[in-house]
């Protein structure tokens, strides 16, 4: 158990019966529980025992290693290893979907955990991407692109793949963008692989609701964590381990 402790919130409810079929409130009081490292000193045998099956037929789904990582890797603003880490793992499955996408989008508030130095499990995945988001891919045009990228920097970043190089200043405004080195050309469509999530806009990048020949296959295999634990698979097969580095990909202007 970890060390710092959760404060687990109990709201009790007393109720008085006002007639044979209905019951009214008449006191609510809420306490607060510390759960910490304390309860692992003096273990409850009873609990243990009730829960021993349950947690043996967790383990064996959550336990299973799916490969290593060579850093603690955490989602940060403006940029963080693992936030580099998800949009260049969908630019990498792209290729099975038939798809040469320019870069990626991964949203931070998607990312709902770090993840580990070291072994990373199954489970370390399944809290990382716990909710159903999938692949996708859209194209938006240049301008279109720019007014992407304008939303990103008044979030102050989101998840960009390698590539992707955006100044954004202390208002929230966007400074500067290339891709690859290059300025974003208006005339120009660009293919972009994100989450089916951002498709109606949500995370206030609404452009994306602008996006054409959208490609959003919605098969559970098609599900970020399951495209997160086939690139760490093809990693480990390889003896390699998963890294990311701090880049510069997104930057705030001083």
């Amino acid at each position: 158990m970890k060390k710092e402790a959760l404060l687990l919130g109990i709201i009790s409810l007393v109720t008085l019966d006002s007639c044979s079929t209905h019951y009214q409130v008449a006191d609510i009081w809420r306490t607060r529980i510390v759960i910490d490292n304390r309860y692992d000193r003096q273990p409850d045998e009873k609990a243990f025992s009730f829960l021993a099956p349950y947690k043996h037929q967790v383990d064996s789904i959550m336990g299973p290693k799916v490969g290593v990582t060579a850093r603690y890797m955490s989602a940060k603003r403006p940029e963080g290893t693992l936030s580099n880490l998800l949009p260049d793992i969908l630019m990498w499955a792209a290729k099975d979907y038939g798809e040469h996408p320019d870069f990626g989008i991964y949203n931070m508030g998607g990312i709902r955990a770090d993840l580990p130095s070291g072994d990373v499990t199954y489970g370390d995945v399944l809290d990382v991407a716990p909710f159903e988001n999938k692949i996708a891919f859209v194209t938006l045009n240049g301008t279109e692109v720019l007014e992407l990228f304008s939303e990103i920097a008044a979030n102050y970043g989101e998840c960009v793949s390698h590539g992707v190089n955006l100044v954004i200043n202390r208002k929230g405004k966007l400074v500067s963008a290339t891709l690859n080195g290059e300025a974003i050309d208006p005339q120009r469509d660009y293919r972009i692989t994100t989450i089916d999530y951002l498709l109606g806009g949500s995370d206030r990048m609404s452009t994306f609701k602008k996006g054409r020949k959208v490609n959003s296959p919605q098969e559970k295999k098609n599900n970020t964590r399951f495209l997160i634990i086939d690139y760490f698979r093809e990693k480990q097969a390889k003896g390699e381990m998963v890294d990311a580095q701090i880049e510069g990909r997104i930057k705030l202007e001083d």
